[in-house]
């Protein structure tokens, strides 16, 4: 696995800066030279069920890094389990890992949410996932943190062989934030789907980073992300993808596409193909661009007023991401969540 730098906030050293290549437009350290003092525990009970809340099934909820009963999950049959984790710091930092496996043959709905109420805290949440043989995780995410929050998300997934692993996520990013996903992929049979939308205004800055690695043959990855940026926001898409020798017959696409929205804002986009063997269908599609301005007369000349139309085409631009999930329920609690914060 093509490891990327490990982060522990008592450790101001483990904080990269840009000259990290994979951080190079996501530099930590120039918001953050010093350790953060630990977040205080919050008052308890968490209010509320999240987002996902309507859903049911099970919860595993850490509240500033502290877990609220369970932090450890072992999956079988057909389950749904909403992970929260929740910010209720005031320029502090805090640090949280989840622990979840699905047993082979188990079907996994995991709903995961980040809930910031408070401000200028930094959060550190990492998740560490195992998809046995033929398992099979939907995983849904949506950040929502204050325009002045540090946080760093990091998925660390193994699909063994015949296992499907579907992930969406969904953000309107923070003052630096980062969701990071490594992925190990055992092939033969597994299918790996990573998705994930970000719409971002004033100053916020997003990080979708993906490193996907093929170590066996026969194995699928589709990756669709999409992204619109406003006002002086910065988005950032690190896609990688590694077909491993051995790993022939692999079936890996990905595509970036994205909106700027005005004349400041700033995606900065970068996927990767390395592959190291032979009778593979790899491919890859970057495009940065504006609305289309076509469809937006045709809109107007229709009496739709400009800033609605606007609204629509964005709608319209970003949804395709949240069209491509496959559980309904998430796939209408995904699709209200993001249509509000547009």
């Amino acid at each position: 696995m093509n490891a990327l730098p490990l982060i522990d906030l008592k450790d101001a050293s483990s904080f990269p800066s840009r000259r990290v290549e994979a951080w190079k437009y996501s530099d930590l350290r120039k918001y953050l030279r010093e350790a953060p003092e630990p977040s205080p525990s919050a008052a308890l009970p968490v209010a509320g069920g999240g987002p996902f809340e309507a859903l049911g099934g099970d919860a595993m909820v850490f509240v500033n890094g502290r877990a609220v009963g369970v932090d450890t999950l072992m999956a079988s049959g057909e389950q749904t389990l909403r992970l929260r984790f929740v910010s209720k710091a005031e320029g502090t930092g805090h640090a949280a890992t989840a622990r979840i496996s699905a047993r082979a043959g188990a079907k996994l709905l995991l709903l995961e949410t980040h809930e910031g109420t408070g401000s200028a805290y930094v959060a550190h949440n990492r998740l560490e996932l195992d998809v046995a043989r033929g398992a099979e995780v939907i995983r849904v995410v949506l950040i929502e943190e204050p325009a002045d929050a540090i946080s760093v998300t990091q998925a660390e997934v193994r699909v063994e062989a015949g296992g499907v692993y579907r992930q969406t996520v969904l953000t309107t990013g923070a003052k630096l934030q980062r969701i990071e996903t490594q992925l190990l992929h055992f092939a033969q049979g597994a299918d790996v789907r990573l998705d994930g939308a970000y719409a971002l205004s004033g100053e916020r800055h997003a990080d979708l980073t993906t490193v996907v690695d093929h170590v066996a043959a026969d194995g699928l990855t589709s990756q669709l992300t999409k992204g619109v940026v406003r006002d002086t926001a910065r988005g950032v898409f690190q896609g990688k993808i590694i077909v491993e020798r051995g790993a022939d017959g692999t079936d890996a696409r990905m595509q970036h596409h994205a909106l700027i929205l005005g004349e400041r804002g700033e995606i900065d986009a970068k996927p990767e193909l390395i592959i190291y063997a032979d009778d593979v269908q790899c491919a890859h599609g970057n495009t940065v661009g504006n609305l289309d301005e076509a469809a937006l007369f045709y809109m107007q000349q229709r009496g739709i007023p400009a800033d609605e139309a606007r609204a629509l085409l964005v709608e319209a631009f970003l949804i395709e991401v949240v069209d491509r999930i496959a559980h309904e329920g998430a796939r209408e609690a995904a699709r209200a969540w993001l249509t509000e914060r547009l």
